[in-house]
């Protein structure tokens, strides 16, 4: 009896944490919304996921706060606006183009542009020094050098 009342309590525990969100929406429209907004807010506490894969509390707690916002009238940005101003950058994907954020932008692209300079640089320079001699050879030596082939034939 024990054992039975023990598995039961072990599967109710299992299924508890199964639970599938779901939300009644006003229009598609807002439906649609929904799924763009949490494909592209990061979960804060999980990272590398967005709000839809995530099962952590703090997401739940966002989608639904999402679904409010939605349902309430307000825009996209409106909250995206609100989800920065509460857990920061961060939870955006894709960071926003500003001073702040410029030398994540451009940063790989002017890391580039100057590797292509320095490669250009040094190509040019070997090329440049591969027709001049890296050693100068006055006449004497020369006349020597002459000698000595000449002496190997």
């Amino acid at each position: 009896m024990q054992l039975l009342v023990a598995m039961a309590l072990l599967l109710t525990a299992l299924s508890a944490q199964a639970v599938i969100e779901t939300y009644e929406f006003k229009n598609e429209a807002n439906r649609e919304r929904f799924k763009e907004l949490t494909a592209v807010l990061r979960c804060p506490k999980c990272q590398n996921n967005n709000l839809a894969d995530s099962n952590a509390p703090i997401a739940a707690d966002m989608r639904r706060e999402i679904h409010r916002m939605l349902e309430e009238g307000q825009t996209k940005q409106d909250v995206v606006d609100f989800m920065v101003a509460r857990y920061g950058d961060f939870v955006n994907y894709v960071p926003r183009r500003d001073s702040s954020t410029a030398l994540l932008w451009f940063g790989p692209v002017v890391l580039l542009l100057v590797g292509l300079a320095v490669v250009v640089v040094i190509s040019r320079r070997r090329r440049a020094g591969q027709g001049k001699p890296q050693v100068e050879v006055s006449a004497e030596e020369r006349e020597r050098l002459r000698k000595l082939i000449d002496e190997e034939r």
